[in-house]
């Protein structure tokens, strides 16, 4: 049934054609073969009738001409800036799309070309638009770098108990993927606009440290202090060098502090010198020496502003200048005090020294001070060391000669006492630490004195 109805399809065409002289079809094919055929549209032109010159000269007058002399204007704040067209490079693909019209039909059979001409039925052409985008991430460039502007912090500052604040200061952002956006979109879409006009998206940057925020640090909260009146030189060039790297930290809510990373590397470069250092059981000379009282100093001014660290490590033997388990021991790269501004506001680290004694002030919220904190150390064990006695025969009865001082090891528990208006609410477990025992050496005469 299928082959029949084709059949049948062929023959009514076939005979629509003999119904035309074939000499009439033949000579008004003829008369369209230079020209575009009936019903061609390029984009929203008629173009039927044209020469191939004729196409292209119209196009190149319709639409290649006005893009070249198009522009984009954005403005940025009081700044205006320019795109145009032609340094884009914008082109339409104008020779191939009137070739490609002007040749619409023309290789179809005769019955088809003259159907074309005879009965046209609309044909539309899309023109093709390419540029260079190399100039619009330039010109995004040029408007972010003139208006980009960093956002400044709220500062805060602690004299002798007196607290200023420096307010923030807003910067400024430009959206360049909005913008490129927005850019590409007008070329490729308002192409019939002379003059396309942007208002680059330059957005507010606010700071993240407000003084809003800084300004609920009201209050000294806590405060703890060490002496090093007997300290060598380099020890106390050390311990000043690294009291001020810590001195003005702010903590905002979650932030953790690292010593470490507040002092930096105690390098000659930096102004560290030589000076005692524990290592194992014995102490040495190394550079940075006496920075753990810094350490240790800052650790007891944390524990009675209710902040635990985060990370913390006890000297292996007791130290003069701090009770047990109250010690913080630091080394470059290897060991490092820790901890976690676990409140619910912002805190401030006021560190410096005066009269060969080191100071740290943690200054918070006034709230804070309703409790106060007791440290409380309690020696579990104390580990006695043994003396091993060296005898010499050249030296005389009686003479003893120490070469290694013998000291306790302990085994110490650190509890820090919440009060609150005066009353004990709560003690909590802080540290249990080890410091281990020193035994020690003694050099003893076996020699007999004659009478």
């Amino acid at each position: 049934m299928k082959k029949n109805l084709i059949i049948v399809t062929a023959i009514i065409t076939t005979l629509g054609l003999i119904s035309v002289p074939v000499g009439y079809a033949r000579a008004t094919e003829q008369n369209w073969s230079k020209v575009v055929y009936p019903g061609v549209y390029i984009e929203d032109l008629e173009v039927s009738g044209k020469q191939l010159s004729e196409l292209e000269e119209l196009i190149k007058e319709k639409y290649v001409k006005p893009v070249l002399s198009k522009k984009i204007e954005i403005q940025a704040n009081d700044k205006k800036y320019e795109i145009d067209y032609e340094k884009l490079q914008a082109r339409y693909d104008a020779e191939a799309v009137a070739k490609e019209a002007f040749n619409y039909g023309k290789e179809e059979n005769i019955v088809k070309r003259y159907m074309l001409i005879k009965s046209p039925v609309k044909k539309e052409f899309k023109l093709s638009f390419t540029y260079n985008p190399a100039p619009i991430d330039e010109i995004i460039e040029k408007i972010e770098k003139d208006h980009k502007k960093e956002a400044e912090n709220a500062k805060i500052s602690v004299t002798k108990g007196d607290i200023k604040i420096t307010p923030e200061k807003t910067g400024m952002k430009l959206e360049k993927d909005k913008l490129k956006q927005d850019i590409l979109s007008q070329i490729n879409e308002e192409l019939s606009q002379e003059v396309v006009k942007l208002n680059a998206p330059l957005v507010v940057v606010k700071p993240e440290i407000t003084s809003e925020k800084l300004s609920s640090i009201n209050s000294k909260i806590s405060s703890f202090s060490t002496s090093f009146s007997t300290s060598s030189a380099g020890r106390i060039n050390n311990i000043d060098l690294s009291t001020k790297s810590i001195n003005g930290t702010l903590l905002m809510p979650g932030d953790t502090f690292s010593f470490n990373e507040a002092v930096g590397e105690r390098t000659r470069e930096r102004g560290y010198k030589e000076a005692g250092v524990i290592i194992g059981d014995k102490i040495e000379s190394g550079l940075g020496g006496g920075i753990c009282q810094v350490s240790s100093t800052l650790y007891n001014a944390m524990l009675k502003s209710n902040i635990k660290a985060v990370e913390r490590r006890n000297h292996s033997l007791p130290l003069a200048y701090i009770g047990k388990g109250l010690d913080a021991t630091v080394d470059w790269g290897n060991i490092d005090l820790k901890f976690k501004n676990t409140l619910d506001v912002p805190v401030y680290i006021e560190g410096y020294t005066e009269n060969k004694n080191v100071y740290f002030n943690i200054y918070s919220n006034q709230d804070l001070t309703k409790k106060s904190y007791e440290l409380v150390t309690e020696v579990t064990d104390t580990i006695q060391p043994t003396v091993k006695y060296i005898d010499d025969p050249k030296r005389n009865e009686g003479y003893t000669e120490v070469v290694k001082k013998a000291s306790a090891g302990y085994k110490v528990k650190t509890y820090r006492k919440i009060f609150e208006n005066g009353k004990l609410i709560k003690t909590e477990l802080v540290s249990s630490d080890y410091y281990r025992a020193v035994n020690g050496e003694i050099i003893r005469g076996t020699k007999k004195v004659s009478k």
